[in-house]
């Protein structure tokens, strides 16, 4: 299980797996602390067995109204860093 303590958002903290499968590596358990839950939530189910590259490519760059980050963004960072 990784965690990684997110910055610039309203979620304090993201949990995840990597898992491998099929000779890929892919998230699993995502889970947010704080942040909108109905959002967060939506996030984690949609990246939930998806490669890892293919995710970060996905949620890399979103922005969160004015600021220059979102918990998507937080969570391609997270992943980016795990692996």
């Amino acid at each position: 299980m990784f965690e990684y303590k997110t910055s610039g958002v309203c979620s304090q903290k993201i949990e995840f797996d990597i898992a491998e499968e099929n000779g890929k590596k892919v998230v699993r358990n995502v889970k947010f602390t704080g942040g909108c839950s109905g959002n967060t939530q939506g996030v984690a189910r949609l990246v939930e067995g998806m490669e890892v590259n293919e995710a970060v490519s996905r949620i890399e760059g979103i922005r969160c109204g004015m600021k220059s980050t979102s918990c998507p963004d937080q969570l391609a960072k997270a992943i980016k860093t795990a692996i």
